[in-house]
């Protein structure tokens, strides 16, 4: 059977109310498809009114159809009936039977009030005595038929670099604010697994704005530039005892002399070798981290292979508002995940110094070099989806 391309839309409504993590946990974890893309999107009047058009052309009864449409109308337009951004997460799936499989077993549908759906959880539907709709929220949109997939992948591709990608300047702050951006990566995550939906869920304490998301697979060369100044601290920070080394030493020098050493000779080889090993340990080191966050073996990579994508999974996140930095870090936790108190996203869901679930900036000068390294800067993830959708329609 022939892999599908889908998609799901979590609305601006869902992520004004901080809903995003859970609608996100779900959507990773129960439709046994593969994420391969995500974006922020905000669709602007254009885009807002040909999606409609495909909605009146899908399956379905007609009066659904009217909800839909209006709803999209008066909730995805930058003056929408709320007052609030019109930020959107857009996520593409992949995978057998994808359509149908997103729609009906993980979203649900637009009247559902049963809670293991998405609609069911955090979409509302009210009727009127009279079959009339009072109120409606889908929570996420997604494709109802093969027909109105294939036209609103289409209209992804013609308005992603228009309305898609960095949403970093339609964000408003109080007079006075001094907004920042800060990077978050979480770290590799299996395939079906809600940790990602989790952890941001924890973010949302923070009251930061989304604005940019990324599905990340890290090369080898993106990693060892992204965590290049490691180097230079694990030298020193990781740099070997002289007083350990100088134990082994004696104890090995036993088996192969009668005599006993002189402890001036021991601790002076020490030191040296202190100094020449610190070196070679700190690289041994910032290779497991970059084998880590890219699956690949350092070792066996050639220099041509070093530049194609990794086979581990981040997801990589803008966030934005006053003190994004201190914020984050603060909900994220020490480094080490043992150290961190309670309630503290690495104290909860990290394992060590390196498997501490996420990195996050720890500058807005930190911030900005590292976005440029992951292509999370400008216009570049954006490219990437467009270039993926339109191969998938090429072969439609």
């Amino acid at each position: 059977m022939e892999e599908e391309l889908t998609y799901a839309l979590i609305t601006p409504y869902s992520l004004l109310k901080s809903r995003t993590g859970g609608i996100l946990g779900r959507l990773l974890s129960l439709s046994n498809l593969e994420v391969i893309g995500a974006t922020m999107f905000a669709p602007g009047d254009e885009f807002v009114e040909k999606y409609c058009e495909t909605i009146g052309e899908q399956e379905g009864k007609s009066s659904w159809k009217e909800v839909m449409i209006n709803y999209i109308n008066s909730s995805l337009r930058k003056g929408n009936k709320f007052g609030i951004t019109n930020r959107a997460v857009l996520l593409f799936f992949k995978g057998h039977n994808a359509i149908k499989k997103l729609k009906d077993d993980v979203i649900g549908p637009i009247s559902s009030f049963q809670g293991h759906t998405i609609r069911g959880s955090f979409g509302d539907y009210i009727e009127r005595s009279d079959g009339t709709v009072e109120y409606f929220e889908p929570a996420v949109l997604t494709a109802a038929d093969h027909n109105s997939n294939k036209k609103q992948l289409k209209l992804f591709t013609d308005y992603l670099t228009n309305d898609g990608g960095i949403l970093e300047n339609i964000v408003s702050f109080s007079e006075g604010a001094k907004p920042e951006t800060t990077l978050v990566i979480l770290k590799p995550f299996e395939k079906q697994s809600p940790l990602p939906g989790n952890i941001i869920d924890m973010f949302s304490r923070t009251g930061l704005f989304i604005v940019g998301i990324k599905l990340l697979s890290m090369s080898i060369a993106q990693a060892e530039e992204f965590y290049g100044p490691l180097v230079g601290i694990f030298e020193e920070k990781l740099k070997p005892k002289p007083e350990k080394i100088a134990a082994q030493l004696r104890e090995g020098l036993k088996s192969i002399f009668s005599f006993e050493i002189p402890d001036v000779t021991i601790n002076e080889h020490a030191t040296q070798l202190t100094e020449q090993l610190k070196g070679i340990n700190a690289k041994h080191e910032f290779n497991k981290i970059v084998h880590y966050m890219t699956g690949l073996d350092v070792a066996k990579a050639t220099e041509a292979e070093k530049k194609n994508p990794g086979t581990a999974r981040c997801l990589a996140l803008l966030y934005r508002g006053p003190n994004a930095i201190n914020e984050i870090r603060n909900i994220l936790g020490p480094t080490d995940s043992k150290k961190g108190e309670p309630g503290k996203v690495r104290r909860i869901y990290g394992e060590d110094i390196m498997k501490n679930a996420a990195h996050a900036s720890d500058s807005v000068e930190n911030a900005e070099r590292e976005r440029k390294i992951i292509g999370l800067w400008k216009s570049e993830s954006v490219k990437e989806l467009k270039t993926l959708i339109e191969d998938y329609l090429s072969n439609k």
